[in-house]
């Protein structure tokens, strides 16, 4: 029984691993980016564009018609199509002016390269929610990491202390207290998991995974945020500008207005109609072969509305370029200022934390178990040591997390 009770405990064991799955950023996103279900769908955008083009490009059908008799009351016949009856057949193929059909066709390119631009710019917020989240998760298990060896510890104590104190050995204070601070730590640790539980479903979507997702970072990928980089606007400017598919969509839908503007020009150009026409015996002589043209008339309809509505468009597209070359500065600032700020505040308690912060922890708990600090001393403690934990992760993680926020800005990877 026993063994077979082990043998069950021991598949339970294996089904939580193989449900766990422990990545690197570059795995992350090397899933992401074969599986996400929004960039899946946000190119089938890219390919509707490209088919636009190619529609553009094709010419309207030519226009076939045929006049048959149905009565033919000289010689009381119905569908007298015969050779001594009646029948006309014609071919008409509409002729673009003004340049339309080119307008037309540059106007659907430049709006396919619009839509792979927009791709591209979903590409660049969705990458940067999944390293926000990847670091998020990451550092939040270490805050819990820490904090489960702390309650593990202090549900020892409480119940030793228990039966001490039922024992009449020590006063029961002292198990309210440590068991205060237990229910402190757990709901401090509930705040983390519940963060932890939204960015690992982040994850998980972004991924489309159902695996439960356990970050990795190295040394090395974390101190990469920790080198100084000289804070120069016009040089940050001038990278987003090159780099950022958003920024590159603000002038490719100058570019769309444009184009649109000339196309609704010309489609107050009136294009002709082109046709032959057969007509067995109701010309003005049989047999008759003739070239037909057709031109509609400008009076009313000569496109003004829609030329004035797309001037507008035009206007309005340039001023929301202008105010997002402002919005651009404003944004890179604000990114370097974060990370600077991050990493001055990481840098200056890196040596503390860096140091015996583990064995003082240790040296704590052992003094205490031998009754040579009191309760009040190792309480104590016990919360700054927490907090000062929490405290380092978040500084990590604030570091991390302003260091891609800033890449994303000039959409380049700065470190």
């Amino acid at each position: 029984m026993k063994k077979l009770f082990a043998l069950f405990l021991l598949i339970a064991m294996n089904q939580m691993v193989l449900a766990q799955k422990t990545v690197t950023l570059e795995d992350c996103e090397s899933q992401f980016l074969k599986n996400n279900l929004f960039l899946l769908a946000s190119h089938y955008n890219v390919d509707a564009s490209k088919a636009l083009t190619i529609q553009a490009r094709i010419w309207d059908n030519p226009v076939i018609s045929a006049e048959l008799n149905a009565y033919n009351p000289d010689r009381d016949k119905y569908f007298d199509i015969g050779k001594q009856g009646q029948k006309v057949f014609g071919i008409e193929q509409l002729i673009y002016l003004g340049g339309k059909k080119r307008n037309e066709v540059k106007l659907a390119k430049t709006n396919e390269q619009l839509a792979e631009l927009q791709f591209n710019d979903l590409l660049r917020t969705l990458k940067l929610q999944l390293r926000k989240s990847f670091y998020t998760v990451y550092y939040n298990s270490k805050s819990l990491e820490t904090t489960d060896k702390q309650l593990a510890h202090i549900e020892d104590l409480i119940n030793s202390y228990s039966v001490q104190a039922q024992k009449g050995n020590i006063p029961l204070k002292d198990v309210v207290r440590l068991q205060s601070l237990y229910l402190n730590f757990k709901n401090e640790r509930m705040e983390v998991v519940n963060n932890n539980i939204e960015e690992q479903a982040n994850l998980k979507l972004l991924m489309n995974s159902t695996e439960e997702i356990v970050p990795n970072v190295s040394k090395d990928e974390f101190s990469k945020y920790l080198k100084t980089i000289d804070f120069d606007l016009k040089s940050f400017e001038n990278e987003a500008i090159a780099n950022r598919p958003d920024y590159l969509a603000k002038q490719k839908e100058i570019d769309a207005n444009e184009l649109n503007v000339k196309w609704q020009k010309s489609l107050s150009v009136p294009d002709i109609t082109l046709g032959a026409k057969y007509d067995q015996r109701s010309g003005a002589f049989n047999n008759e072969a003739n070239l037909t043209v057709g031109i509609p008339l400008p009076l009313w309809n000569q496109n003004k509305g829609n030329i004035k509505y797309a001037k507008t468009i035009l206007e309005q597209s340039k001023i929301e370029k202008q105010n997002f070359e402002l919005q651009l500065q404003t944004e890179i600032t604000s990114a370097w200022n974060k990370w600077d700020e991050s990493r001055k505040n990481y840098v200056v308690i890196k040596p503390t934390v860096n140091s015996d912060f583990e064995a003082v922890y240790n040296g704590i708990l052992t003094n205490f178990q031998k009754r040579n600090i009191s309760l009040l001393e190792f309480t104590d403690f016990m919360e700054s040591y927490n907090q000062a934990n929490i405290q380092v992760n978040e500084l990590k993680k604030k570091l991390a997390l302003s260091a891609e926020e800033l890449n994303s800005t000039i959409n380049k990877d700065l470190f």
